[in-house]
């Protein structure tokens, strides 16, 4: 695929992207930005949120994971579902109720500052880092197909991409972040879905004849009951799924501002269940299109790159392919990448503005405006540096490492959150930042020797709840029992 052809791609996708931003979020004042003046429609949120929790790295790994994990990636997209509706149902009444900008503000109303502060703390870096893998995988992609090809350096790459996010998202916040996120979903659904249809043409099949050698082949296995030392291990993917949702979507401010912009709660509970099927449906196309990339492979002749990262963006821009293929893939890749990396970058301002800095409590509007610019250019340098720090480390195993640093960064959180929920006892709130420290400390020492400690079970996403049940025991610790069960 030639470079001057994802440069056409990709520039009139930001163009289309800029267009919508601005018209969008030309009046956005500090609400508009945080919360998106809770003024949305619920219809709009919930088409917007079928992308939105898609991200470029679901869009080029889960389709190469087929061959070394099957459709093992399914049993975690039912825990989803089952988390969604965790969200729907408990949070989002809660957070409405307390009239929550950030979410956070729970855990100061419930155990004092020093809960809220590590809390926040631990959301910025979760969000840092997790967001920064996301558009390192682009950038990899566009290294390979665009700025390589060139003789330009991955540090420019990388300035030029974070530099877009951060102008796209950089006056509208949330309220432009709804519409690009649909922008994203239209995008993303399209491609997908064509790209499907480009690979039964290429290889002769009917639609028919394409989902027998799917259902026929190894790679389609979904389910995985006979072994509980495998990562691949049913319950240990379910019930991931469940947890790593409610942490990473109902205990994220950045999936949450989009589903707190709704008019109210039920507006709000609407658009999660209605989305949350739809994305089950998606991810389950992204894992059959993935066994069709590997099956295009084989019939073809062609020799896949190693990393199965490379899968896709491998298949989708060689000659075999029609060049629309190509073009598909970029476009898929880029919306999903954007938005995800838009929306990131909004809820890290968002979160150091109100939650760290105590914007709300220490300013005025118009002073609060300019500092909350300040911190949305000082979170892009810091996306920007972790971008070069991972092209230095060369790792592009990237959705297990997005779910590792989940499991590490979000255990916590959800442990904090879980105690406030299902307990009425108080805490001793200053010491709380070290429970949190320790769980994530005990969990790399449980991972490090699982195999050898409990006769070779490995540890996979599940260590996510682990890591929340060691703060939620840490916190048993911290209850301040002289002074009776309140709330």
């Amino acid at each position: 695929m030639q470079p001057f052809i994802v440069l056409a791609t990709v520039a009139g996708y930001i163009a289309l992207l800029f267009t919508v931003a601005f018209i969008s979020g030309r009046r956005a004042d500090n609400q508009g930005f945080f919360v998106g003046n809770r003024s949305s429609k619920w219809y709009v949120v919930m088409f917007a949120m079928i992308g939105a929790a898609m991200s470029g790295v679901t869009f080029v790994s889960v389709p190469g994971m087929v061959a070394a994990s099957g459709f093992s990636y399914f049993q975690m997209a039912l825990g989803f579902f089952v988390g969604q509706l965790v969200v729907a149902f408990v949070l989002v009444p809660l957070f409405y109720r307390m009239q929550l900008v950030s979410i956070y503000g729970y855990l100061e109303q419930r155990f004092g500052r020093g809960a809220y502060k590590t809390g926040a703390w631990f959301f910025f870096i979760s969000k840092l880092l997790g967001a920064s893998v996301r558009l390192f995988l682009v950038c990899v992609v566009l290294q390979l197909l665009l700025f390589g090809p060139w003789g330009l350096p991955f540090w420019l790459n990388g300035a030029v991409m974070v530099l877009l996010v951060l102008l796209y998202t950089y006056r509208g916040g949330v309220k432009s972040l709804i519409w690009t996120d649909s922008l994203k979903t239209l995008c993303l659904i399209s491609s997908i879905v064509l790209c499907m249809v480009f690979i039964v043409r290429r290889l002769g099949f009917s639609p028919g004849e394409m989902a027998s050698e799917v259902a026929a082949s190894d790679y389609s296995r979904i389910f995985f009951f006979d072994d509980v030392d495998d990562p691949r291990y049913f319950f240990k993917q379910f019930f991931a799924g469940v947890f790593a949702l409610i942490a990473m979507t109902g205990l994220d401010q950045d999936m949450m501002q989009r589903n707190l912009s709704c008019r109210n709660s039920r507006d709000s509970q609407k658009n999660i269940v209605l989305s949350s099927l739809l994305q089950t449906v998606i991810i389950f196309l992204f894992l059959v299109l993935g066994v069709m990339l590997y099956i295009f492979a084989d019939r073809t002749g062609m020799v896949l790159p190693e990393g199965s990262d490379n899968v896709f963006p491998a298949v989708a821009t060689s000659p075999q392919m029609p060049l629309a293929v190509g073009i598909l893939f970029v476009l898929g890749l880029i919306s999903s990448t954007y938005s995800a990396a838009g929306s990131a970058l909004t809820a890290l301002t968002t979160s150091f503005t109100i939650d760290v800095l105590d914007g709300r409590k220490r300013w005025d509007e118009a002073r609060l405006t300019k500092v909350r610019k300040g911190v949305h250019v000082a979170m892009a340098v810091a996306m920007f540096a972790v971008i070069c720090a991972l092209y230095r480390l060369n790792n592009t195993n990237v959705i297990d490492a997005v779910y590792t640093l989940a499991s590490y960064t979000y255990g916590p959180i959800l442990g904090m959150f879980a105690f406030g929920i299902l307990t009425r006892w108080k805490v001793r709130g200053g010491a709380v930042g070290i429970v949190a420290v320790a769980a994530p400390v005990i969990c790399y020492v449980l991972q490090s020797n699982s195999e050898r400690w409990f006769g070779g079970y490995t540890f996979s996403y599940e260590l996510l709840i682990v890591n929340a049940a060691i703060t939620f025991a840490g916190m048993m610790l911290l209850v301040k029992r002289e002074k009776g069960l309140t709330k």
